[in-house]
């Protein structure tokens, strides 16, 4: 049995995908299986963007409650959904 994953997409992208795989008669995680093979299929160097330096300032970390390695969670935060513990 497929093992499931939860991915955040932007609802915009979301819903051209979906409405694609209407009018082509696929479901939406072959749609999205596809275009992902075919992202990884593309050498290396295309997919690579210049790295830039994004400057930061002040010390101290992140905020109290706030954990890097919950996406999900710093998502939410970001929307405005839940506060930082």
């Amino acid at each position: 049995m497929p093992k499931h994953t939860t991915v955040r997409l932007n609802p915009a992208l979301t819903h051209k995908a979906k409405a694609y795989a209407r009018a082509n008669k696929l479901t939406f995680t072959a749609v999205m299986e596809r275009a992902l093979a075919q992202y990884l299929a593309q050498p290396l160097s295309a997919r690579m963007r210049k790295r830039i330096h994004l400057p930061s300032s002040g010390t101290g970390g992140v905020l109290p409650g706030v954990d890097i390695n919950n996406n999900a969670k710093l998502l939410d935060i970001m929307d405005g959904i839940v506060d930082p513990d």
